[in-house]
Formats: C-alpha cells, sequence, structure tokens
C-alpha cells in the first residue's frame, strides 16, 4: 500500500518565509525561497495529483516509467536493461525489480542478446502497449489541463527558463 502522503503544501506565502529569516538572521540569503518554495510546492502538487490518477488508473509510477520509456523507444519497442537504468535514472538492480513484476503481469517480455554480449532486451508486450498508451494519454491530458491557466508563449517561455536552471543546478551539484 503506497503511503506517500497527500496533504497539500503549506500554503505559508514564500516572502513571508524570507521576510522572517531576514528577521531572525539578518544577511541571510534568501532570494531562494520566492524561486525553490513554489517549485518544492509544485512538485508535490504535481506528484500528488499523478500517483491518485495513477492509483486509479491501476498503475503505479515505476511501471508506467518503464513502459513509457520502451513505448518511446519506437518499434520494435524495446531496449536494454542498461538503456532502461540510463533513461530511467534508477539503479540496475532496481530495473530489474521493475521489469520482473512488469514480466510477471505480462507487460514486458525479456530475453538475452544472442550476438554474445550477455545484454538483457525488455520488450513492450501488446498488453502493456496498449496500457501505457491509454495511462499516458490520460496523464498528459490531466497535466496539460493543470497548466493551462498560461498560455502557450507563457509555458514555452516557463519551459525554456526551467530548462536552464536545471541544466545550471545539475551542473552545480553534481
Amino acid at each position: 500500500m503506497d503511503t506517500y502522503p497527500l496533504d497539500p503544501p503549506s500554503p505559508y506565502p514564500p516572502a513571508a518565509i524570507a521576510a522572517a529569516w531576514q528577521r531572525e538572521l539578518p544577511g541571510l540569503p534568501t532570494d531562494s525561497i520566492g524561486i525553490v518554495t513554489p517549485l518544492w510546492r509544485l512538485a508535490k502538487l504535481f506528484a500528488d495529483d499523478r500517483r491518485r490518477l495513477l492509483a486509479d488508473l491501476g498503475v503505479d509510477g515505476a511501471t508506467l516509467d518503464l513502459l513509457s520509456v520502451l513505448r518511446r523507444a519506437g518499434t520494435p519497442y524495446e531496449v536494454t536493461t542498461r538503456e532502461l537504468a540510463e533513461r530511467t535514472l534508477v539503479t540496475a538492480g532496481a530495473i530489474s525489480q521493475r521489469v520482473g513484476r512488469a514480466e510477471r503481469s505480462g507487460l514486458v517480455a525479456r530475453r538475452t542478446e544472442t550476438d554474445g554480449s550477455r545484454a538483457v532486451v525488455v520488450s513492450l508486450t501488446a498488453t502493456g502497449h496498449a496500457l501505457v498508451e491509454r495511462t499516458v494519454e490520460q496523464v498528459l491530458t490531466r497535466e496539460s489541463e493543470l497548466i493551462s491557466s498560461l498560455t502557450a508563449s507563457e509555458r514555452d517561455l516557463l519551459a525554456g527558463k526551467l530548462q536552464s536552471l536545471l541544466d545550471d543546478v545539475t551542473s552545480r551539484v553534481r
């Protein structure tokens, strides 16, 4: 059973948080609070909403992630377990567990490559293909609804700014 808390994030305004820190620790750099706090809150809201939707659809996020990588690979909808680990940013052990669960559910099939490399290739089954198509359509439609207050140009601008920030932060935390 998934026990992840689905309570709403704090409504406490980021500006009030920053002001309180400035009052308590003058000179503390608080400029990040107005950006990071809303990002954390949005991430939680998006994650909780997706978690509820996936629960309603009877799919867990890890399985959807696995099936989505296979579906996006294009025909014949197969990749090696090494590629799956790289594309999902999880360990080889976690991929092995995910593939095992999906295989037992009839969503994927796996085989050892015959080229002597011993690579394990994971393929999307017809059942897995149908599930990912149905699920991804509902997830992306829902997420599109959630950002519908932004115009197309605002979405493009925000996507670009967020990608720039992500690239920069990624280079700094490694």
